[in-house]
C-alpha cells in the first residue's frame, strides 16, 4: 500500500482536498475523507461543492442518508461505508486504521510536523507500506525527499 505525505506549507487544506478528490474520481476510485472535527468536515464539504464552476465533486457526509453510495465520503471515523479504497486524513492525526486502504493521503501542516515524522518512521519499517513525501514548488505538487 502507498501513503502519500502532503505538507500543507502555505497551501490551504480547502484547496488541496478537492484536487486530490477530483484525481481519485478521475481514476474511478472512491475516497474516504477523515477528520475528528465536524467544523473541518463542514469546511471541506463546502470546498468540494465549490471546486469547479461547471461541475461539483459528488460527495456526502457519513451521517447523511444514502452515504454508502457516495464516491467521496466525509467522516469522523476511518470506516469506509462507501467501499472506498483511498483514504484522506485531513486533520493531520495519523490513524493506523487507514492501513487497510490501498492508498492514504496524509495531510499535515507545519504544526503537525513532529507527528508526521513519527508516522513516517513507523511506516518506513513496514514491508508492505511505501511512504512518499509531497511538497509544493511554484504552486505545483512535486514528490520530494
Amino acid at each position: 500500500m502507498q501513503v502519500d505525505f502532503y505538507q500543507l506549507a502555505g497551501t490551504p487544506i480547502e484547496k488541496t482536498v478537492p484536487l486530490l478528490a477530483a484525481k481519485t474520481l478521475e481514476n474511478s476510485e472512491k475516497m474516504l475523507i477523515v477528520a475528528d472535527e465536524d467544523m473541518l468536515l463542514s469546511k471541506l464539504d463546502e470546498a468540494l461543492w465549490a471546486y469547479d464552476a461547471t461541475a461539483f465533486l459528488p460527495h456526502g457526509k457519513a451521517s447523511d442518508p444514502g452515504s454508502e453510495g457516495q464516491p467521496v465520503l466525509l467522516s469522523n471515523t476511518a470506516s469506509a461505508a462507501n467501499g472506498a479504497k483511498f483514504a484522506l486524513i485531513a486533520d493531520g492525526k495519523w490513524r493506523d486504521e487507514t492501513l487497510s486502504f490501498d492508498r492514504v493521503f496524509y495531510l499535515f501542516d507545519d504544526d503537525q510536523i513532529d507527528e508526521a515524522r513519527q508516522a513516517w518512521k513507523a511506516l518506513s519499517l513496514k514491508d508492505d507500506v511505501e511512504p512518499r513525501y509531497w511538497k509544493q514548488e511554484g504552486g505545483r505538487w512535486r514528490q520530494g525527499p
